[in-house]
């Protein structure tokens, strides 16, 4: 019997990226809610308790009010948004972090999905805490760079429009509040006691992103050398499929953000001179940083090869 899968909010860019990757799967079923019957609540309740994994692929408001309409004890949801990300009740959907944050995807009922630059600074920061290399009140500073899809429909237009703004071809720093979004999951799931300074810049091209930290060795557990970091990140993510560590040296020249879009990859660059270093994730922010990660994390609940349609 195929497993049924419904994706709420089917036509905004996350929901697209999903259906792409699954649509032709032939051992899935989707169900699909009529465009004009998408914004009603009472044939919205039917799907999303007609399925048994729902896709919430919507605002934070619109996500909880998803979640309300499931009475079905049986549906499991992978959430896209930001709305349970920090929430005990919900599993984190970064399974690269541990072998029992894999078991617990696989057998959770509520899965939040990360946030894209979130994505990236947790997996480059999250093994260092956890190895004790990084000092968890170490006072982290952090930049990521995306293409403008990640902005949604709003900002693809803008970015695509004839007769943008000249403005629009040059990068674009943003969250100078430095109250984003993602900050919150990104503090919890490093387990650092202090939130990060992040700063986000977004540019002219469609997909990917490259998120980095900067560190200062002699702060650090150690005082271990650019070298050390990489080896023992390439040691924590050894048996991973879809997360490598680039050794030491073979990347240190330039780095695209857009080199892995299209794919559900993500790589981490070490580099390094005399007692600092920078760790940078490389990946698609609507891949391993949104839609990949999802398609990734219901693989791991229908105990499927994780790499399946990815």
């Amino acid at each position: 019997m195929k497993t049924k899968i419904y994706i709420d909010g089917q036509s905004g860019t996350t929901g697209l990226q999903i259906y792409d990757r699954i649509g032709k799967r032939e051992d899935l079923e989707l169900l699909r809610i009529p465009e004009e019957k998408r914004h009603d609540t009472e044939e919205r309740k039917k799907y999303l308790n007609s399925a048994d994994i729902v896709f919430l692929c919507l605002p934070d408001d619109g996500a909880r009010e998803a979640v309300s309409l499931i009475d079905n004890a049986s549906v499991r949801v992978i959430d896209a948004s930001t709305a349970h990300r920090t929430n005990d009740d919900w599993v984190y959907g970064f399974p690269e972090l541990s072998k029992e944050q894999r078991e617990a995807i696989r057998t959770g009922k509520r899965i939040a999905n990360p946030g894209c630059h979130a994505t990236g600074f947790i997996s480059v920061t999250a093994p260092l805490v956890r190895m004790g290399i990084l000092p968890v009140d170490y006072p982290v500073t952090c930049y990521s760079l995306t293409g403008y899809s990640g902005g949604g429909k709003k900002m693809i237009q803008d970015y695509e429009a004839e007769g943008r703004s000249e403005l629009l071809s040059a990068p674009g720093i943003y969250g100078l509040n430095l109250k984003h979004k993602h900050i919150p999951e990104m503090q919890k799931m490093t387990g650092l006691s202090h939130a990060p300074v992040f700063m986000p810049v977004v540019d002219d091209y469609y997909k990917g992103m490259a998120t980095t930290i900067m560190l200062q060795n002699r702060l650090l557990n150690g005082a271990p050398t650019a070298e050390d970091i990489c080896e023992k990140l390439k040691e924590y993510y050894k048996d991973e499929h879809f997360v490598n560590v680039v050794p030491f040296g073979e990347n240190d020249s330039k780095l695209y953000a857009n080199k892995l879009a299209g794919t559900n990859e993500l790589q981490i660059v070490v580099c390094g001179y005399e007692d600092q270093t920078s760790v940078t994730a490389l990946f698609d922010n609507l891949g391993k940083g949104a839609s990949g990660a999802a398609v990734q994390n219901m693989n791991i609940m229908l105990g499927l090869p994780e790499n399946t349609g990815l």
